[in-house]
């Protein structure tokens, strides 16, 4: 990695001294408005495209750009809530360049600019791919206090708790389970198998401007793993000067207290070439018994992050940003909290030092028809964790894990390929992860040291009717024999301006190697559960198809976005587990192997609807069938049968959010999610026999209510109270007692919980 580093510094040492030419050009000046209302929008971000150079509007809309070259530019205006607006400018020397910019809302953020579509910034509705976005006003909305609490609020997304006893949670995409998901920060895959156990809710909301989801096979966009798509974390970055102070209390089942505490601020330089936004945040849950037999259902959990992300305009055509968090947590689940691990009947307990960053350094050409990019990112995690029963001194571990990207990569815009503009893009990247999982006292030394080189190119041709993506990527997985090779091809075609059609292919792969699951491990029957690999086990490779319609149109006053969404995805050697026995030291073992394959397919349904720029409503759901080709066995109890679908995979589920403001300065969001009844696994301990579970459905409602008062001049107060699972929709049939199986759990995370909090800042809405 180190002479990868070198190579690409050595490679683009040039660019940088070119990027150091001092700034010339015109002064430009004007004032963005509401199209509508005529008011004068503030804290708005002006930019030239193609440029670094940008600026924010002031609190009466009017903002000044310096070094515009002479002659016909591109400026482009966005900004939370307002569709992003391209004008065409003429710049003339002498001439007092002035300009009055209208942009539209976007109430339902429906042209939200994306990167995960083909990893350049492009416009949401015009994107040859779906891309779903959970922003700023989601994560308040659904009061979330980690990344987990708002990733169900999206079509084909559903977020499920596995153990009883640590809280492990995954997301699943499409219905697939968590490890077929890729999770990236900023657009780099530095989130490793051990980070994937407890990440989705070791990750604040404080750090995290919006997230991106990709559905269907990413890998030939962003490499191994990702075959049911790409969860892209973009951090915040500085726009304004900014702060935020907030505390939020939780109530679980109205006995076990919950509080994260937040603060974060923001500065950024009176030219605008240079910010930083500092984030940082303090969670403390105390543990949860539901079924008072001394056992937790939810685990306790401590933790802090801290971080920053910054950025300098070195040039008006170059750039660098840097982002680094430190994330903390302990967390332990089972029994008598009082006493060490090694002294319980059942602890599963977990302590992560987290520490990872990145950094990118940009240069635009000069014509601004081109951009290079060069990038590095990291992440170190130390565990040591206690995965034991039975008061049993060897359960202790310690695991290393180290997870590193580099790359560069190219995008040149052309007038005209063939037949259409287009726009080219290109690159290569290196990815590293060094895993160690030591467990000494059961004779467990996991060493795995992964590598893959990847090369990289896309061609997408587009107008404002077509547009025609087609791309591939190479990867050289040091654990398969030879390269993998993953195509894409993506079109979109406007019926009309309302009207959009879009088809997709494309391809994933999943390597051999260890996965989050293969790292948690399981308390079943007072004896802890181990998941080791097949020594045959082959690559997992799979193939997606999806076609949908999205359709744009108005009720009255009411603007209505609809989509369907129609996908397939078909798994070769598709991987699965089954019991295999004991070990020497009587752990009950599971084997990852491979099976003779899969299927997942179904419709994805989705709807926004803005009544007004008061009340908004957003609703989603999902049919969906997943079999294996042939029947699977998943237990070594002979009378316990096969399988023919994928366990704990619902064939519907869904969710809505509903937001309103009757009144100034009153807000209020109704948030819903809906599973359909599923399979799961039942292992022997508390029960008989293994046994396989239909479990009911479940709808779990939330309410917040909210109230922001003006403290002096833009300083804000909002205070707020909510209910989660207002129903109290959750399991009752937990197994009780040392013998329980942990991961016997299912339906919603939470039982019927309460929280009231505060929030104190110069940016709340």
């Amino acid at each position: 990695m180190k002479k990868f580093l070198i190579y690409t510094l050595i490679l683009f040492f040039p660019l940088f001294l070119i990027a150091q030419a001092p700034p010339s050009g015109q002064s430009f000046s004007g004032i963005v408005l509401d199209k509508i209302t005529r008011k004068p929008i503030p804290y708005i971000t002006v930019t030239l495209k193609g440029s670094t150079i940008g600026t924010v509007t002031s609190a009466n809309g009017r903002f000044i750009l310096n070094g515009i070259p002479d002659g016909k530019n591109l400026i482009r205006v966005q900004g939370v809530g307002f569709s992003p607006e391209d004008v065409e400018v003429q710049i003339t020397p002498g001439v007092d360049n002035q300009i009055v910019i209208e942009v539209e809302e976007d109430i339902i953020q429906l042209n939200e600019l994306v990167v995960s579509a083909n990893r350049n910034e492009s416009n949401r509705r015009e994107t040859s791919s779906i891309i779903n976005v959970i922003g700023q006003k989601m994560l308040e909305n659904s009061n979330a206090v980690c990344l987990s609490q708002s990733l169900g609020f999206q079509p084909g997304l559903r977020v499920e708790s596995n153990c009883q006893n640590c809280g492990f949670q995954q997301v699943r995409i499409n219905g697939l389970e968590g490890q077929y998901s890729q999770i990236l920060i900023d657009s780099r895959p530095i989130f490793s198998a051990l980070g994937s156990v407890y990440g989705i809710e070791q990750i604040p909301v404080s750090m995290i401007e919006r997230v991106e989801i990709l559905r269907g096979g990413g890998s030939a966009l962003f490499g191994s793993n990702a075959i049911a798509g790409t969860i892209n974390i973009i951090t915040r970055e500085p726009v304004v000067n900014t702060f935020t102070l907030g505390h939020n209390f939780t109530s679980i089942g109205g006995k076990t207290p919950d509080n994260t505490t937040s603060l974060n601020a923001s500065l950024v330089s009176d030219d605008h070439k240079s910010g930083v936004f500092l984030h940082s945040s303090y969670r403390n849950r105390g543990h949860y018994d539901s079924n008072g037999d001394g056992y937790s259902e939810i685990g306790l959990v401590r933790g802090n992050s801290l971080g920053f992300r910054a950025y300098q305009r070195l040039t008006d055509q170059s750039k660098i940003t840097l982002e680094y968090h430190n994330l903390h947590e302990f967390r332990r689940g089972g029994n008598k909290f009082d006493l060490q691990p090694h002294e319980t009947d059942i602890t599963e307990q977990t302590e992560h030092q987290f520490n990872g960053g990145s950094i990118a350094y940009i240069l635009f050409a000069k014509d601004r028809s081109r951009k290079f990019e060069i990038f590095g990112a990291m992440q170190k995690i130390d565990r040591e964790s206690y995965y034991g029963a039975g008061e049993d001194p060897n359960a202790y571990g310690s695991t290393d894990d180290f997870s590193a990207n580099t790359g560069l990569q190219l995008t040149q815009d052309f007038k005209k390929v063939i037949f259409l503009p287009a726009q080219f893009t290109a690159g290569l990247e290196f990815n590293h992860n060094k895993l160690h999982d030591m467990m000494p006292g059961y004779g467990r030394d996991l060493l795995q040291e992964t590598n893959v080189g990847g090369l990289f190119a896309q061609n997408e041709w587009k107008n404002e009717k077509i547009s025609l993506l087609l791309g591939a990527r190479l990867d050289k997985h040091n654990l398969i024999e030879n390269p993998v090779f993953s195509p894409r091809a993506n079109f979109r075609y406007a019926v009309n301006e309302n009207l959009f059609g879009r088809l997709s292919y494309s391809t994933g792969f999943r390597a051999p190697q260890a996965f989050d699951e293969d790292l948690h491990i399981l308390a079943v029957g007072g004896e802890v559960m181990l998941i080791v690999l097949a020594e045959d086990l082959r690559t997992e490779r799979s193939q997606s198809y999806s076609g949908s319609f999205d359709y744009y149109f108005s009720i009255g006053e009411a603007k209505v976005n609809a989509l369907a969404e129609a996908f397939y995805t078909n798994l070769d050697d598709v991987f699965f587990v089954a019991e295999i026995g004991t070990d020497v030291n009587g752990n009950k073992m599971l084997e990852r192997r491979n099976g003779s394959g899969a299927v997942v397919q179904g419709l994805n349904l989705e709807m926004r609807t803005a009544f007004s720029s008061r009340t908004q409503m957003q609703l989603g759901f999902t049919f969906q069938k997943s079999k294996y080709a042939e029947p699977q066995a998943w237990s070594d109890d002979p009378e316990a049968g096969s399988v023919e679908s994928l366990l704990r995979s619902p064939d519907n589920y869904g969710y809505f959010t509903f937001t309103a403001s009757p009144i100034k300065r009153v807000g209020v969001s109704l948030t819903g999610s809906y599973t359909g009844s599923m399979i799961v696994p039942h292992y022997a301990g508390y029960i008989e026999n293994d046994m396989l579970k239909k479990t009911d459905p479940f709808f779990d409602l939330a309410l917040k209510i909210s109230y922001t008062a003006k403290l002096s001049g833009e300083t804000r107060i909002q205070c707020y109270v909510g209910a989660l699972n207002m129903f109290n929709s959750y399991q009752n049939d937990f197994d009780k007692g040392e013998f329980r199986d942990a991961g016997y759990i299912y339906g919603p995370s939470y039982p019927r919980s309460f929280s009231v909090g505060v929030k104190v800042g110069n940016m709340l809405q």
